[in-house]
C-alpha cells in the first residue's frame, strides 16, 4: 500500500510517514474495504498549527477529511477519526434507507359493486 504524502512548509519525516500509512492500514483492516487512492497533505501554518488533509477513494466514492491542531500527531489522529466516520457512512449508505415502497403501508380502497340492469 502506497500513500502519497505531500508537505507544505514541513519536511515529511519517516515518523510522520509511518503514522499516516499506519492509519490508512488500520482503516482498511477494520472496515474490510479496498481503498483505491490514498493521498495525504501536511501543512505547517504561520500561526504554528498543523493542518492534515486526507483523501481516500473507494469504489463507492471519494471522502475527504481534514484536521488542524498545534500538535501534528494529534491532527493526524483527528483526521483519521473523521475519515473513518465518513467511510462508515459511505459504506452503509444503502442500508440507511428508512422505508421502501414494498415496506410502506398501502391505502386500501373500498370495493364498489356494479349494479347490473
Amino acid at each position: 500500500m502506497k500513500v502519497e504524502i505531500t508537505g507544505n512548509n514541513i519536511d515529511i519525516t519517516p515518523g510522520i510517514r509511518e503514522r499516516i500509512e499506519g492509519k490508512f492500514k488500520k482503516i482498511e483492516a477494520k472496515r474490510n474495504l479496498d481503498i483505491i487512492g490514498r493521498h495525504a497533505s501536511v501543512t505547517k501554518r504561520a500561526n504554528g498549527k498543523h493542518k492534515v488533509e486526507a483523501y481516500a477513494t473507494i469504489a463507492g466514492g471519494k471522502v475527504v477529511a481534514s484536521a488542524e491542531q498545534e500538535d501534528l500527531f494529534g491532527a493526524i489522529r483527528e483526521m483519521y477519526q473523521k475519515l473513518e466516520r465518513q467511510l462508515d457512512k459511505l459504506q452503509h449508505k444503502g442500508e440507511a434507507r428508512r422505508a421502501t415502497h414494498a415496506q410502506a403501508p398501502g391505502v386500501e380502497e373500498p370495493e364498489v359493486e356494479l349494479e347490473e340492469e
